[in-house]
């Protein structure tokens, strides 16, 4: 294109450029093309060169290494740019993996364990287990159980509806149910439910937290996947408040908190939530919570069987909050199969690990067998000098 514009130019000026000062030379008639595509090939070749030559020297004198690693686990990211592991973009996030050392390898949330396998690989670095997480919806006011202040006619989206005074939901910590964080969801993980509530996905989830920034009242969370009993409800407003709006929404009756046997369910600005760290799991608070606002995601727990470990201790028969567990003293006791209904209390209390089949059973077999190692290795230590063993 540049050839061609500066053939133009030479044609056009060629009769000019042997003219004198005062027209003391007379301009040549006639153009030699030849001699014109001569000039300027020898013009172009040389801007050419010497642009080139410029071109070369800048990109030696400031040129940036890059550790090849950097491609290589940038071929094993997910790309979904989603900014869960606190980098703006894919790229960024695999230049800081390498380069700096305290940047774990398993913070790709869509790319899952095999992803951060495969970077500790590449980067030489170890893979801490990290436990696995998903989008929460805490709020189950759809249009069938929550009203509405008034007809919102505007843009059908949450970001928009809530300009409008917050909203068109009576209660104004609930979800608005406009789809905003459908839209936001890049791994199509989140569908609006019959009811004008979110349903998430858990094998399409990758807990990336979009959906969860893109929502203006704040109602998703991520939270572990294992943690599946919540109070699904946001709302602090007075118990009949919440009652005149929502159906199911938590009113603070504090009823989770006296039957919760660990002490996890906790009442703070009238609203109850559960402490994620202290939950086990059992659903005890979802049987008695008289407006469903508490959510379990466990459609039937596994239920207790009693062992010939069995030393006939009756503490099970104690615990049990369903008086499904039976027996004398001294004898193997048995558990009522239509009465139980899978918390994994007798299982935690039992002296010898006598109870299994429940959902905590793997956890408190790990936790018995540490303490028996412990105990095992602290009588090896006081064999060893000589001391007196305590029981």
């Amino acid at each position: 294109m540049i050839f061609a514009i500066t053939i133009v130019l030479l044609l056009c000026w060629s009769p000019t450029i042997y003219a004198g000062v005062g027209g003391g030379v007379e301009a040549k008639e006639s153009v030699d093309l030849v001699a014109v595509l001569k000039f300027a090939a020898i013009f172009m070749a040389g801007i050419s060169a010497l642009f080139g030559l410029g071109l070369a020297f800048a990109a030696k004198k400031f040129d940036v290494k890059t550790d090849p690693r950097v491609e290589q686990v940038l071929d094993v990211l997910a790309h979904a740019h989603c900014g869960a592991c606190g980098y703006p973009g894919c790229r960024q996030y695999a230049e800081a993996v390498v380069a700096d050392p305290n940047v774990p390898p398993n913070l790709c949330a869509p790319g899952r364990e095999p992803t951060a396998k495969a970077i500790a690989i590449i980067t030489g670095k170890e893979v801490a287990e990290t436990e696995p997480k998903i989008a929460r919806v805490m709020c189950q006011g759809g249009s069938s159980k929550a009203t509405r202040r008034f007809k919102y006619e505007g843009i059908l989206d949450c970001r928009a509806a809530v300009l409008a005074s917050g909203g068109d939901k009576s209660c104004v910590y609930g979800c608005l149910g406009y789809g905003t964080c459908v839209k936001a969801c890049p791994f199509d993980a989140i569908k609006m439910g019959d009811d004008g509530i979110p349903v998430v996905d858990p094998s399409k989830c990758t807990a990336c937290g979009n959906c969860a920034k893109a929502c203006p009242k704040n109602v998703i969370e991520i939270l572990p996947l294992a943690k599946e009993v919540l109070v699904r409800c946001h709302s602090k407003d007075k118990g009949a408040v919440t009652k005149k709006n929502c159906l199911i929404g938590c009113i603070g009756c504090g009823m989770c908190v006296k039957v919760c046997p660990y002490n996890a369910a906790e009442m703070a600005d009238n609203l109850s939530r559960i402490n994620l760290d202290k939950c086990k799991v059992c659903g005890l608070c979802v049987r008695k919570c008289p407006t469903n606002a508490i959510m379990d995601y466990i459609p039937q727990r596994p239920k207790a069987h009693v062992t010939e470990k069995c030393i006939g201790c009756t503490t099970c028969t104690k615990v049990c909050p369903v008086n499904a567990a039976s027996g004398e003293r001294k004898k193997r006791h048995v558990i009522d199969q239509e009465r139980c209904i899978g918390c994994g209390i007798c299982t935690s209390k039992c002296p010898v690990l006598a109870i299994e089949g429940t959902i905590n059973y793997p956890e408190v077999k790990m936790a018995f067998e540490a303490k028996k190692a412990a105990r095992q290795k602290a009588k090896a230590a006081a064999s060893t000098e000589g001391q007196p063993v305590g029981t």
